[in-house]
C-alpha cells in the first residue's frame, strides 16, 4: 500500500507542530493512517523536513513535510497510525462534531 492508498478523512482538529525552530498551533483539516494535511497559518514548511505532530492530545507523531502549497501541507507519518487511534480522534476532537451530541437531537 503507497502513502496516497490510505483512506482520507476531513476533519478539523487543533494540533501542535514542533519543528526545529519551535512549535506552534495548526489545524489538522484531512487525516489519514500514513499522514495527514495541516493549515499553517505561517505556512513556511520546508519539503524533507522532518517535523512532530500533536493531534488533539495523540502524539507526538514523527513525521515529514511532503508538500507544501502556503498555508497548506502535507505530512507523511513515520509509522502509520493504529486504526482505532484513527477512529477515536475523528470520534472524539473533530471540532466539527460539537454541538451534535444528544441533547441537541430532536426527542433527545
Amino acid at each position: 500500500m503507497t502513502e496516497r492508498d490510505a483512506q482520507r478523512h476531513g476533519i478539523s482538529v487543533i494540533g501542535k507542530m514542533r519543528t526545529g525552530t519551535g512549535k506552534r498551533d495548526v489545524t489538522i483539516v484531512d487525516l489519514s493512517e500514513r499522514g495527514c494535511r495541516i493549515f499553517d497559518r505561517m505556512g513556511l514548511l520546508t519539503p524533507g523536513k522532518t517535523v512532530t505532530i500533536k493531534i488533539g492530545p495523540v502524539g507526538p507523531i514523527d513525521a515529514t513535510i511532503r508538500w507544501q502549497e502556503r498555508p497548506y501541507a502535507g505530512l507523511l507519518f513515520d509509522n502509520p497510525l493504529y486504526p482505532a487511534v484513527l477512529d477515536h480522534i475523528r470520534a472524539h476532537f473533530d471540532l466539527r462534531e460539537l454541538g451534535r451530541g444528544e441533547i441537541d437531537r430532536p426527542g433527545g
